[in-house]
Formats: C-alpha cells, sequence, structure tokens
C-alpha cells in the first residue's frame, strides 16, 4: 500500500516535472490573461492531462486562474452589493411610487365622485338635480318677470286711461263749474230782479 502511494507521488512529481520544464520556457497564455473565466477554464481541460484521475498543471497558470477565478468573484460579490443597493434604492422609489400612486387613485375617485356634485350652502347636489332645480328657478324666476312685466304694462294702460278719464273729468268739472256757476249768478239776477219787480209795485 505504501509503496502504490509512492509510486503515484513520484509519477505525478514526475508529470508536474516535466509539465513545468516543458512550459517553462513559454509565458502564461493570453487566454488566461484576456478571455474570460469560462473560456480559461476550457483553455485548461484542453491543454493540460489527465493521469490516473489526476490533472497536471503548471504552478503559474494554476496561481493565475485561482487570481482570476479570485478577482471574478470578487468582481461579482461588488457586482452582486451593487446590485443590492440598487435593489434596495428601486424598492424604495416603487414603495414610494405605490404611496404616490394610491394616494393619486384616492384623488381621483374623490374627483370623480365630487364631479357629478356641486356644493350648495353646505349641501351636496348631484349636478342633474342641481341643473334641474337651478333651471326650475330660472324658469319660474322668467314667467315671475313676464307676469310681472304684463301686469306692469296693465296697470300702466290703466293709469293712462285713468289719467285721461280724470283730465276729461277735470275738464268737464270745469266746465260744469262754470255753467253752475253762470247759471247760478243768472238765477240771482233773476231772483234779484223778480225781488225789485215786487218791490217796485
Amino acid at each position: 500500500m505504501k509503496n502504490l502511494s509512492f509510486k503515484f507521488v513520484l509519477v505525478f512529481a514526475l508529470i508536474a516535472f516535466a509539465a513545468t520544464n516543458a512550459f517553462g520556457q513559454t509565458g502564461i497564455p493570453k487566454e488566461l490573461t484576456e478571455s474570460p473565466i469560462r473560456e480559461q477554464m476550457k483553455y485548461i481541460e484542453e491543454h493540460t492531462r489527465i493521469y490516473e484521475n489526476f490533472r497536471a498543471i503548471r504552478e503559474d497558470i494554476y496561481q493565475k486562474i485561482n487570481k482570476n477565478y479570485t478577482d471574478t468573484l470578487l468582481a461579482e460579490r461588488a457586482r452582486i452589493a451593487t446590485l443590492k443597493s440598487l435593489t434596495s434604492d428601486l424598492n424604495r422609489k416603487t414603495d414610494s411610487l405605490n404611496v404616490l400612486l394610491n394616494t393619486t387613485r384616492a384623488n381621483l375617485e374623490e374627483m370623480t365622485a365630487t364631479k357629478n356634485s356641486i356644493k350648495v350652502l353646505g349641501i351636496e347636489l348631484k349636478k342633474g338635480v342641481y341643473n334641474t332645480f337651478m333651471w326650475t328657478l330660472i324658469g319660474a324666476l322668467a314667467l315671475l318677470l313676464v307676469i310681472g312685466f304684463l301686469i306692469f304694462r296693465r296697470n300702466l294702460v290703466v293709469l293712462l286711461r285713468t289719467d285721461k278719464d280724470l283730465k276729461d273729468l277735470k275738464e268737464e268739472f270745469a266746465t260744469y263749474r262754470q255753467t253752475s256757476r253762470l247759471a247760478r249768478e243768472k238765477v240771482e239776477m233773476d231772483y234779484f230782479r223778480e225781488l225789485q219787480k215786487l218791490k217796485g209795485k
């Protein structure tokens, strides 16, 4: 058993040493510096060999890919934290917009409800009832105005007729007074003459 593990470690060291010598002169491939992590893993799978379920990889490539993974994880964590912060901000904005929307809806419902009604002397009336009441009131006032105008016209006609009759009556009375005065004077003169005649006899 010990012998088998020793052989295994020896074979692995030999492969690692051979791979190090084989790639020792070359730099880190550009796939590990320019490509995304998935492409780097694909590159590692294609350019490394498996021996007895072990994959031999150069130390500098291992360190580079380890650093790339670490940098990617840190970048993703930072991105996740930024997204969480952004999500939190968006949730707060959504909540405030929902409150504003509910307020706007309530105002809209109130305006829709009050759109069809009018407050008159503190009493809320529907517009149809208000319009009916106002047109009835305007009609009644117009009728009263017409009736008042007709009464005024009739009174004016009666007044003018009465005034004419009064003038005629005054003239007639003046004529009568004049006639009666003359008649009375004539009667008095006749009476006086008759008295004089009786005294003369």
